[in-house]
């Protein structure tokens, strides 16, 4: 059995090794208390394509990095296909290079598992890539989608790291990554699909302090935010062609998302941060506890995330 006390440094303090005896139907399990010592918080926040994780979590990756949290940014596909006149090789390379130079600003790192954009499927060779990802990064804490969701890839993306949430532990399945020790906790980003049920967050970050870091991450990905995403939403000749004027358009678009979130859970914001600090957080993003993996309690979850 874990017990892990998270330092404000998100470094893990001592445990000592306790033997304690767990009840279950039909049997007594006794487990040994493991230590870690002086590690920092590993959390890995698996998006679809490149932006999404920026997008959704860019903001508590900032915050859990400058803390001393080690944090992975992963895109499964490469995103080859999300452009209106550029696809391929060449999208997919400019899209790292656009994604790493984001991480950078985040304090994170970044990778892809490097499938194509829009052929997503829930099968084994995905859920094994994914597998192995959590794994190599020994990851305490993992953050994807819910899957309900308009994009495909987005659903089964979710619906993979649900999939390889048990397996991390077990040994036999892909024996070539060594497996985790402990399953690790799996949240979900927000999203406002309300079927077959809405995102009920768990936890909420007051980004406000990182909001303009968030901003610029997104502005180094031009790719997206001022061609492809303006386009396919038919509003690309509202796009400034001055660089600060341009960037001021995305902050204000991006921003408001982040206070659209304050505005709808304000009360989990009032109980995590107070009524006094609360009334001075604009920007928030909010993280839904997916009932596999490991099952913290709200105090430990609060703890583990930053604040």
């Amino acid at each position: 059995m874990w017990k892990s006390i998270p330092s404000k440094s998100f470094s893990w303090l001592i445990i000592l090794p306790v033997a304690i005896f767990v009840s279950s139907p039909g049997e007594n399990v006794q487990a040994q208390a493991e230590v870690k010592i002086g590690e920092p918080l590993r959390v890995i926040m698996i998006g679809a394509h490149p932006d999404d994780a920026e997008g959704k979590g860019g903001g508590t990756a900032a915050l859990w990095a400058s803390q001393g949290a080690e944090v992975q940014l992963v895109s499964v596909t490469n995103g080859d296909a999300g452009h209106q006149s550029e696809g391929g090789g060449a999208l997919a390379r400019r899209r790292a290079a656009e994604s790493r130079a984001a991480a950078e600003i985040l304090g994170v790192s970044w990778r892809t598992l490097d499938f194509h954009d829009g052929e997503i499927e829930p099968n084994l060779e995905a859920r094994k890539a994914v597998l192995r990802a959590i794994r190599e990064w020994k990851a305490d804490i993992v953050i994807s989608h819910r899957p309900n969701d308009y994009h495909p890839d987005h659903r089964y993306t979710g619906q993979i790291v649900q999939d390889a949430a048990y397996m991390v532990v077990v040994p036999n399945i892909c024996p070539d990554t060594p497996r985790l020790e402990k399953n690790p906790i799996f949240m979900y980003f927000a999203d406002r699909f309300q079927k077959p049920y809405p995102f009920s967050p768990d936890v909420a970050v007051d980004i406000t302090p990182v909001i303009d870091k968030k901003i610029r991450a997104f502005d180094v990905m031009p790719s997206q935010m001022y061609e492809w995403l303006p386009w396919v939403g038919g509003r690309l000749d509202e796009v400034p062609k001055d660089p600060a004027e341009r960037f001021e358009w995305l902050k204000n678009r991006r921003s408001g998302r982040t206070k659209g979130w304050k505005n709808s859970y304000a009360d989990i914001v009032e109980a995590r941060y107070g009524k006094a600090r609360s009334e001075k957080i604009d920007h928030i993003e909010v993280f839904e506890l997916c009932e596999y993996g490991r099952q913290p309690s709200r105090e430990e979850l609060w703890e583990l995330f930053p604040k």
